[in-house]
């Protein structure tokens, strides 16, 4: 028999128990660090430490740190808090800058602060999850659940909550009007149907029920109405598991339109905190860049104006974010400056190509002006690949969810190009591929995936066989 948790009536205090202990451990490490690298504690500190102690509550509020994180994994919160942290940090060293409060030797004290704090966050939720599982290994803290519904909806639900144990919910079994009692809709999984729909809600009532996912199709809206008016006389939680994953999703989310709640489908990732973070990444990046590179790009400069008669610079019109045209720079490569409604892509011994040209389209030295656009704001640093105008018409009346990949502003290398999809798109499955990876950039987009694929392209992605 299944104990009732004791926490899961008490979620609201645990959510003001994680503010207390963040304010403790925000200001305590600044204490340790202080007295680590022996400054002494001046006025400055308390400021200091009440701005941290704000401006992280703000970010950590903003981007759901304190939501209840039963069913979500512990690596996107150690992500938030990551992100949280390291945004705070930078405030803090702006406003120290500013005040003319950032010596070299207050700077180790914020960079022990910024280590010993980014740990002791991490370790004090990691140690509450250690111990909410203990709960729950003991029959404590444990939901019991029952799913309306098994058919493909209601088996990915079960399936998720039976390969994501550490959540503490314990499926007692299905109700189904077209299968019998006692079948298993799910290999490994002991909870089997229990009877018809309309038993759900007096065998809720006869016995204690945590959680109710209804997991009906949309088709059933009538079927839906019914089960959710008998459940409304139980005391059970009930969800409703949206039928909307049978779409390519793209960072679906709920969300709260003057009170009525609605979901998201087709959605880029920078919304709230990571907006900051992608801008943040891309002026910092795209300016240490722009400063290394600037004698090369004189030099490719002065070979592009050598190598045949025509502007140095080649603006072509693109698709931006949101679909919104925009102008990419490039160093021009070809005899010719085409930007109308048809324009052939580059082909292996195109003789528009320039020979030096040839060699800048082979290494990606010709992208390089590209960074103007980044610190301009037109473009990221990582990101899908802007195609030309001409090619975006044609291929987004030949590729469901084509357009979807302008959800995110174009960059100059992305998750495609290390991946092998860089290059002449001489078939429609080539660009297909493309998309496919473009799109799961976008879904799982972090600033650790961005990282991954700046390093990937510094080592293999300004070069390709298919780039002419």
């Amino acid at each position: 028999m299944l104990k009732r948790g004791l926490v899961q009536f008490h979620s609201s205090k645990l959510e003001i128990l994680h503010r207390l202990f963040d304010i403790v451990i925000i200001i305590g490490c600044f204490v340790l660090s202080a007295i680590f690298f022996g400054f002494p504690w001046n006025p400055h500190f308390s400021f200091f430490s009440i701005l941290a102690v704000v401006v992280f509550y703000i970010i950590a509020r903003q981007s759901g740190l304190y939501q209840s994180w039963r069913t979500s994994s512990f690596q996107r919160e150690s992500t938030l808090i990551l992100q949280a942290w390291l945004l705070t940090m930078l405030v803090v060293l702006v406003v120290a800058f500013l005040s003319k409060f950032s010596g070299p030797f207050f700077r180790r004290v914020v960079i022990g602060w910024f280590a010993s704090g980014f740990v002791s966050l991490l370790l004090w939720r990691y140690l509450v999850r250690l111990f909410l599982r203990a709960l729950r290994r003991r029959g404590m803290n444990v939901r019991s659940v029952l799913i309306a519904g098994a058919g493909d909806l209601g088996r990915n639900l079960a399936k998720t909550i039976q390969e994501n144990d550490w959540m503490g919910l314990n499926i007692l079994g299905f109700y189904d009007d077209f299968k019998p009692v006692g079948h298993k809709p799910l290999i490994g999984l002991e909870a089997a149907v229990r009877g018809k729909l309309d038993e759900l809600s007096s065998d809720v009532r006869k016995s204690h029920v945590d959680l109710v996912y209804v997991a009906l199709p949309m088709r059933a809206e009538t079927r839906l109405k019914e089960i959710l008016e008998k459940l409304a006389d139980t005391t059970a939680s009930v969800y409703i598991v949206a039928d909307i994953f049978t779409f390519e999703l793209l960072n679906a989310r709920l969300v709260d339109m003057g009170g009525i709640p609605t979901i998201s489908v087709y959605e880029g990732p920078f919304y709230g905190i990571n907006d900051w973070i992608k801008r943040a990444e891309d002026l910092v990046v795209g300016f240490l860049i722009t400063l290394m590179i600037s004698p090369v790009l004189i030099f490719i400069a002065i070979g592009v104006k050598f190598s045949s008669p025509g502007n140095v610079i080649f603006k072509q019109r693109r698709y931006g974010f949101n679909g919104e045209e925009i102008f990419v720079w490039k160093f021009r490569s070809m005899t010719v400056s085409e930007d109308g409604p048809n324009i052939p892509q580059a082909q292996k011994n195109d003789p528009r190509v320039t020979k030096f040209g040839e060699f800048l389209r082979r290494t990606s030295l010709d992208e390089l002006p590209q960074f103007i656009n980044v610190l301009q704001g037109r473009m990221s640093i990582v990101g899908p690949r802007p195609h030309a105008v001409a090619h975006n018409e044609y291929y987004r009346k030949l590729i469901p969810g084509y357009m979807l990949r302008h959800k995110v502003k174009p960059g100059i290398t992305g998750w495609a190009q290390v991946n092998g999809w860089r290059g002449e798109t001489d078939t429609l499955g080539k660009m297909q591929k493309r998309v496919e990876f473009d799109l799961a950039y976008i879904r799982e987009w972090s600033f650790w995936l961005d990282m991954k694929i700046i390093i990937m392209t510094i080592f293999k992605g300004f070069n390709g066989k298919n780039a002419y």
